[in-house]
């Protein structure tokens, strides 16, 4: 992203104070532009296929047309919204549920703004992160459920070594920009392997590969997997 693009952004949050303060809040950061307010699913869906935000700031539980519902049909719209889920509602099957889907970040509502603008920062470079909260019950989570029998038992259909190299540099939220400098080729071969891997997975999305190769157990969730 160019350094001198403010990040377009839509607030979808159905509660007047805590959009109006979210507004305000991110219009305090120079390099932020808010787009819209949403106050309902059904306004988020329609202000999203519209305006083309660089970013979406997604409540879960509102009116008319529920966060879920909101992002399923964006993302059915236009499958490169790039959505950051920003709720008070973090049980696993609402966090499993959207990530699936292809948001790119989930925070709690408790987030601080360092971490919300780092969020917003991420998801407009392509790039996942969670709360500070998530990253660890994740990380407990997968510490618990990984064990060596586990990770050598688990399957890569037809994935090459280079390609699950590519799947890792994903889940730890590189871009493609810095995955081809980390592996030195170029950001065209790294598409095409990760296009590559989405195709042999069938799982078309960042986040999916993402929640992918933390099941897997290719990565240690709290090494590059991020909020700032």
């Amino acid at each position: 992203m160019k350094t001198n693009h403010l990040i377009s952004i839509l607030i979808a949050e159905d509660h007047n104070v805590i959009r109006q303060g979210l507004s305000s809040l991110l219009k305090s950061e120079e390099s932020f532009r808010v787009s819209g307010e949403a106050k309902n699913g059904r306004e988020a869906v329609a202000m999203a296929l519209a305006d083309h935000p660089d970013v979406i700031l997604m409540d879960i539980s509102m009116p008319l047309l529920s966060g879920i519902e909101a992002t399923r049909q964006i993302l059915a719209a236009n499958p490169d919204a790039r959505i950051v889920i920003l709720s008070a509602h973090t049980e696993d099957e609402y966090f499993e549920e959207m990530i699936k889907m292809g948001a790119f970040a989930f925070l709690n509502k408790d987030t601080s703004a360092h971490v919300l603008f780092g969020a917003i920062r991420k998801a407009a470079d392509r790039a996942i992160s969670f709360s500070p909260s998530i990253i660890k019950r994740l990380h407990h989570e997968n510490n618990r459920s990984q064990g060596r029998d586990r990770l050598v038992k688990f399957e890569f259909p037809n994935l090459t070594p280079r390609e699950r190299e590519v799947l890792q540099l994903v889940a730890e939220g590189l871009s493609n920009k810095q995955s081809a400098s980390e592996l030195h080729i170029s950001i065209k071969t790294i598409d095409k392997h990760r296009q590559s891997v989405m195709d042999k997975l069938d799982i078309h999305g960042t986040a999916g590969l993402t929640r992918y190769a933390i099941s897997a157990g290719m990565i240690n969730v709290g090494a590059r997997l991020t909020v700032a």
